[in-house]
């Protein structure tokens, strides 16, 4: 297998544990080698590790683009959930053929020029003044009231757990076909966090004192005049993430965010 080595921070390369995977990456008979951002990703690469934590899972995205080459991502930061995997059993999963790929659903925007404007966690909007923003929304050409907020967030079923989470979303299973609408610190107080179909197209409009507004594509922000119309959907490709053997999404949310932590479901001695 070739393998590409991807991380956001050189420091990394001198890590003990990132030198033993590697190490034994090879000893296994893999070829691996570090990415270089100006020659790209090779063509006949199988697989692209992203070393670090969920940060350089998000950036990797872009690097892979809809070439389908499945993206394996490698914990050395703090939480991990798209980067849920310990590097002292990665090599010897992969190669015993103990994985698998799955499919995540990935973000477009259009009415705004970037150079990678797919996200795999959300699209955020963010008020660039002290004025409160006001958020006119459609889906599917039906208007929701005006969201009267310091934001609003459209999530994917992987972000769930992700800026939605901190903005009161409800937790989704990766593999559930939904959008998440969530407005930030908002002002109304009947509005909730909205699920919709991912087939849904989204249409997005502000009203803001403000020349501009915050655009957030993952970790990617950028400023855009506050008279923008943005239409967020679905991609028409996914991203492949890698999966090892001991991978479980309910785990990962009790293990790594506490969920449903109370001494009452201890076991009984």
């Amino acid at each position: 297998m070739r393998i590409t080595v991807y991380t956001r921070t050189p420091a990394l390369s001198s890590e003990p544990r990132l030198k033993e995977l590697l190490a034994a990456l090879s000893a296994a008979g893999h070829v691996v080698t570090d990415y270089d951002p100006e020659r790209g990703l090779d063509s006949d690469t199988d697989l692209i590790m992203a070393v670090g934590g969920d940060g350089t899972f998000l950036s990797s995205a872009a690097i892979v683009g809809d070439s389908g080459i499945p993206v394996l991502g490698v914990n050395l930061g703090r939480l991990g959930f798209l980067s849920e995997n310990v590097p002292e059993v990665v090599a010897s999963q992969l190669t015993s053929g103990s994985w698998r790929s799955e499919k995540r659903s990935l973000l477009q925007v259009s009415g705004v020029d970037m150079d990678w404007p797919c996200a795999l966690n959300e699209v955020s909007f963010h008020r660039n003044g002290a004025a409160m923003l006001g958020v006119d929304v459609t889906i599917n050409g039906v208007s929701l009231p005006t969201y009267w907020a310091d934001g609003l967030l459209v999530a994917t079923s992987s972000g769930s757990t992700a800026y939605s989470l901190s903005v009161g979303g409800p937790i989704v299973l990766p593999e559930s076909k939904v959008l998440i609408i969530s407005p930030i610190a908002p002002h109304n107080l009947n509005v909730r966090p909205m699920i919709v179909p991912d087939s849904s197209e989204i249409a997005i409009r502000f009203r803001s004192r403000d020349a501009s507004v915050v655009l957030g594509v993952d970790n990617r922000n950028k400023e855009i005049p506050a008279d923008s119309k943005i239409e967020v959907k679905l991609a028409r490709f996914s991203l492949n993430r890698v999966c090892l053997k001991d991978s479980d999404f309910i785990n990962a949310l009790t293990t790594k965010l506490y969920w449903g932590e109370d001494i009452r479901n201890g076991n009984e001695q």
